[in-house]
């Protein structure tokens, strides 16, 4: 069953199409990365998702219900979460308290015992819990924008550019909690700027051109696919 439809998407900026027609879909218990180049309209798309901002035309359905007119923070209820690409954690805050804040729409009970759960995905954190978020590593701020995200026990988690500017030994680490955060039970829409490392955890994938979706299929099949070779694996070397 489709968990997430996306249907002849269109979104403007002003008088700039950022999303052209664009459609897809992401079934329950899926991995699905989304692949393209800066500007082509992926945050758009994942923001569109959220809420954050409108789409012109086309549908959102969650579920098989329309979300495309829903407010942001109803959208979380229904259970979407988003880790935003840059982290955007609250700097002057500490560790448990962005966690707690992730987890407004659930009652103090149940937050408390989603903080222990995402604490059992990154140990790093529980050991930082009193820290504040400004001075933690790229990686724990990372961790940590994704552990905000799942204190809402959402059924789809939208991750914008997880590795961007990290050390490779620490995507390993996110990547891996991504493989448990499936297990677990959570539908991932992954955007990605690794594009390997993205097909090799997903089941499936699309590719973003300008606004349009270009490519989609199977992940080991986009990873032998000339074309993302070509644009997004360096030749396929």
């Amino acid at each position: 069953m489709n968990l997430l439809e996306i249907e002849a998407l269109d979104v403007r900026y002003g008088h700039i199409q950022a999303l052209k027609g664009a459609s897809l879909h992401v079934a329950a218990g899926e991995i699905v990365a989304l692949l393209g180049a800066n500007g082509a309209g992926k945050t758009t798309l994942m923001r569109t998702i959220s809420g954050l901002l409108r789409a012109h035309a086309g549908d959102i359905r969650l579920q098989g219900k329309s979300i495309a007119r829903t407010a942001a923070d109803a959208i979380v209820r229904a259970g979407v979460s988003q880790a935003p690409e840059g982290r955007r954690v609250f700097p002057t805050l500490s560790v448990s308290e962005n966690l707690l804040l992730g987890g407004y729409t659930r009652p103090g009970a149940e937050a408390r015992e989603t903080q222990q759960q995402v604490y059992a995905l990154f140990p790093r954190l529980k050991e930082r819990a009193a820290q504040l978020a400004g001075t933690l590593s790229g990686g724990e701020q990372q961790m940590l924008a994704i552990g905000r995200a799942l204190m809402a026990r959402p059924q789809l988690l939208l991750l914008d550019e997880p590795s961007l500017g990290l050390a490779p030994i620490i995507v390993r680490d996110i990547f891996r909690a991504l493989r448990r955060i499936r297990e677990q039970g959570v539908t991932v829409l992954l955007v990605e700027q690794n594009a390997r490392m993205a097909l090799k955890l997903a089941d499936r994938g699309y590719v973003l051109e300008t606004g349009r979706v270009v490519l989609e299929g199977p992940a080991a099949e986009l990873l032998a696919s000339p074309e993302v070779q070509a644009s997004y694996l360096g030749g396929g070397h």
